[in-house]
Parts: structure tokens; C-alpha cells; sequence
């Protein structure tokens, strides 16, 4: 899975004809304009999971939960700074 930062009107393609822009958002919500061809489907979660009514098919959906915290190797290390005067005359 790939996990990417965007800013606001920012977009992304997907293969050569599906475009995601993002519009930006409020709160836990974010708007997205989504471009592709008819024959592309698209849903969203939410709506897939009001739909399957078996709990085993329900099970086999992918669950992507966010995370709290970038893991420590995505953090940026502080560079340790060394000041040093010359004092030449």
C-alpha cells in the first residue's frame, strides 16, 4: 500500500485515465473529486459494508486504519548543529 502526503488541489493518477484531485476538508473529512471512465466502479466503503449482509464475506474486506504516529523510520532526525566562531585578525 502505498501512503502519501497532498495538499489542497493536489492530484493523482492512476494508470493512465483515473485522476483523484483532492479539494481539501474539515474536521476527519476530506473532500475528493474523483475522474475516470464509466466503466470503472467505485464505491464507497461505507456503502459496500451496509450492502453484505453475511458476517464471512464481511470479513474478507480490506481494513485500512490510520496511523496515530509515522512509524520512527519516516521521522525527520534532528541534525546535530555545531557552531564555531573564528576570531582571525
Amino acid at each position: 500500500m502505498l501512503r502519501m502526503s497532498v495538499k489542497q488541489e493536489e492530484y493523482i493518477l492512476i494508470g493512465d485515465d483515473v485522476k483523484i484531485v483532492f479539494l481539501g476538508g474539515t474536521g476527519g473529512h476530506m473532500r475528493i473529486m474523483i475522474d475516470a471512465p464509466k466503466d470503472v466502479n467505485i464505491v464507497r466503503s461505507r456503502a459496500l459494508e451496509k450492502r453484505i449482509t453475511n458476517p464471512d464475506e464481511l470479513e474478507k474486506l480490506p481494513k485500512y486504519y490510520a496511523e496515530p504516529e509515522h512509524p520512527e523510520k519516516y521521522k525527520k532526525k534532528k541534525a546535530n548543529v555545531v557552531i564555531v566562531k573564528n576570531n582571525q585578525k
